[in-house]
């Protein structure tokens, strides 16, 4: 038996019938005041930097009738800029109790609380003569941020089908590179990085997170959370069916009451960050979520925007015209992640998130060599420096912007994914700090080498990712739970007494293709499907026929499962556990397509004419029917006649008759008996 392994690599999927317009209003309003926030705020605060040092500077004079030194603004303006960090990783730590109690929509609704406040002071500041309230600001921006940055994937995640979860979740990438490019565009000197509008600038935000607030409370809530954090199956429904537009989703519905079971149902609680790390079974996916968001803010991109004007102003650009240069480096990676959204259901999550590190690695090298050669006047290295800086936002935007913030939602179940989201906004915050505190003293001692850490993040990133993560694309929680399973031999032997393995819920069956329908004979695209127990004949045929590809309703198809015997299997919750080496194959034919006619024991000849004189009679006899059809027709419209006169007559006689009756007066009941 030929057997092409494919296990990494999944076709297509069915692509349910219906409208998705409601899924795609409803992820253009969520981010826009969610992930497009977090953007649009890394963004405006660099162009008035400037202006609100001065501003500092003055008010402190005003205050003590004294300056400060430039070393002393720039504390006060690293504290403003923290200051942003810290009020994310509040934010972090609120987003997940924050989901459960409130839901996933409400969460967003109510964080743009701490926007419209932050707003109100940032605006007020200059007239108020605060430092303290521009910091104060800033703090609350970066709580909006941090919970958005948490509930808004989990949102996505949890709303969005199985072949659309990645791309409906990697939005959120789309909308924070979005929101960094419109904050660049936003803060250009002709707009409002002046002078005058720079507490315009920052309180921008709110028009947003007010138009979120217009047409959010509009959508569903998340179905997965209205069945198994509320235990409402009509609501979940209701949304499942706004979300699909009409498209059946019945198989859908009965993954996640499956999933609820397994969870102990509506009244599961949810998992605390500490009970993440003392369930020593999900320590896999909790490194591999650590890992994750730790390397995306360690890897260097944030940084690789500091440079960015150096490196524009050593190539030949002018002065005044580096900010509209700038404005490229938020274009490229809104454009990066515009293009992979479209790629993320075809490539997959494990190979863009591994890829994107490892291609930043290669230009964080190249960029290295390109700063020390630019140091002994090389010509060229200043445009190579230049088309780095490109390359490497390019790679971060294809892969590590988006994928991570998918993971959570993916490998986690519903009573863990909002501690999960805690623990991975935490770490991405925190290290977010660290690498704006530790970057200037890095410059400072390693000069052109500066980039030489940020490579071995990225490198180190790339191969943990490849080495742990299974690829999540189009496979439900069941299937990326045993994926993780096989790498974690804890599994095997549970920690905790009482905990039901995974394999009293769900079996594992290697299943092969083989496509007679269009004439292969071959055995191909080897998958470890998994089949939940209990389940009806139907569902087990849509769960196995979905992994490949197909479709289960397909009428002009017919579907057997053979062992390597040749014998067929059922399709039922009961099929027997199998080895890799020894698969069962999905057979798919086309209906009567193994039917083979019988030789003809006539002679052809003999067939013709007999045909040929059967159709002279019925010619000859249409030809006959033709000839009389006006005679027929005539014959028919005499007897109508006839009937007809016939009929009158008898109605004529009726009426005669009850006249007569009519015009007799009866003296009593039974005196003379009535004419009629």
């Amino acid at each position: 038996m030929n057997v092409r392994e494919d296990d990494d690599t999944e076709t297509e999927t069915d692509r349910p019938a219906g409208n998705s317009r409601t899924l795609a209003l409803t992820v253009c309003s969520a981010a826009i005041g969610g992930t497009f926030q977090y953007g649009y705020n890394l963004s405006i605060i660099n162009a008035p930097t400037s202006h609100i040092q001065r501003f500092i500077n003055d008010t402190y004079w005003e205050r003590w009738g004294t300056g400060l030194d430039t070393s002393q603004v720039t504390l006060l303006w690293t504290v403003i800029v923290s200051a942003y960090s810290l009020g994310g990783l509040t934010g972090a730590l609120l987003a997940g109790p924050m989901a459960v109690r409130c839901g996933r929509k409400n969460s967003l609704l109510l964080n743009n609380s701490f926007l419209f406040l932050g707003a109100v002071l940032a605006l007020t500041s200059r007239a108020a003569r605060s430092v303290e309230m521009i910091i104060l600001a800033r703090l609350l921006a970066g709580v909006n941020a941090g919970v958005s940055m948490n509930v808004q994937p989990m949102y996505f995640g949890e709303s969005a089908p199985k072949h659309l979860r990645g791309a409906v979740a990697f939005s959120s990438a789309v909308f924070t590179a979005f929101g960094i490019f419109l904050g660049q565009v936003v803060g250009l000197t002709e707009l409002l990085g002046t002078e005058p509008l720079w507490p315009y600038l920052l309180a921008s935000n709110a028009l947003p997170g007010l138009l979120q607030l217009l047409t959010l409370p509009w959508f569903p809530e998340s179905p997965r959370y209205l069945l198994m954090d509320r235990g409402n199956k009509e609501a979940c429904a209701r949304a499942l069916g706004r979300f699909r537009g009409g498209a059946d989703f019945s198989l859908e519905m009965e993954e996640m009451l499956q999933e609820q079971a397994d969870t102990g149902g509506a009244t599961a609680k949810s998992q605390t960050p500490w009970d993440l790390f003392s369930n020593r079974s999900l320590h896999p996916q909790l490194r591999t979520v650590m890992a994750a968001s730790s390397a995306m803010m360690l890897c260097g991109n944030d940084s690789i925007y500091f440079y960015a004007s150096y490196i524009f102003l050593a190539a030949g650009i002018p002065v005044e015209k580096v900010q509209y240069v700038s404005i490229g480096t938020g274009a490229c990676e809104f454009t990066a992640s515009a293009v992979c959204n479209l790629l993320i259901e075809r490539v997959g999550r494990k190979m863009l998130l591994s890829g994107g590190y490892a291609l930043m690695a290669v230009w964080a090298l190249v960029f290295t060599l390109a700063l020390t050669l630019q140091g002994y006047s090389v010509p060229g290295m200043p445009y190579l420096s230049m088309a780095c800086v490109f390359c490497y936002i390019l790679s971060f935007g294809m892969g590590p912007a988006g994928v991570t913030g998918i993971l959570p939602a993916e490998i986690f179940d519903q009573t863990a994914r909002p501690a999960a989201y805690m623990v991975a906004g935490s770490l991405m915050w925190i290290n977010l700090l660290i690498v704006g505190m530790a970057f200037p003293f890095i410059v400072s001692y390693l000069d052109a080498f500066c980039f030489i850490p940020f490579c071995c993040v990225c490198v180190a990133a790339s191969l943990f990712v490849g080495l742990t993560l299974p690829e999540t694309k189009g496979r439900t929680l069941a299937e990326i739970t045993a994926a993780f399973d096989r790498r974690n031999p804890l599994k095997k032997c549970p920690v905790k007494q009482g905990a039901e393995p995974m394999k009293k819920h769900y079996q594992l069956a290697w299943i092969a293709l083989r496509r007679l329908d269009e004439n292969d004979d071959r055995v191909i695209a080897l998958q470890e499907i998994t089949i939940p127990k209990g389940m009806e004949a139907t569902t087990v045929k849509q769960i196995i026929t979905h992994s490949f590809g197909l479709n289960s309703a397909n009428v002009t198809q017919t579907f057997k499962i053979r062992n390597h015997k040749g014998c067929l299997i059922p399709f039922n919750s009961s099929i027997p556990v199998n080895s890799k080496h020894m698969p069962y194959v999905l057979e798919v034919a086309t209906i009567f397509q193994h039917v083979i006619p019988k030789p003809r024991s006539i002679a052809m000849t003999v067939i013709n004419k007999s045909m040929r004189t059967r159709l002279q009679s019925v010619v000859r006899r249409i030809v006959r029917l033709e000839e009389l059809f006006p005679q027929i027709k005539l014959r028919r419209h005499e007897k109508i006649y006839q009937e007809i006169e016939l009929m009158n007559q008898q109605l004529r006689f009726l009426h005669k008759r009850m006249q007569m009756a009519d015009s007799h007066s009866w003296m009593g009941m039974f005196i003379r008996t009535p004419m009629w």
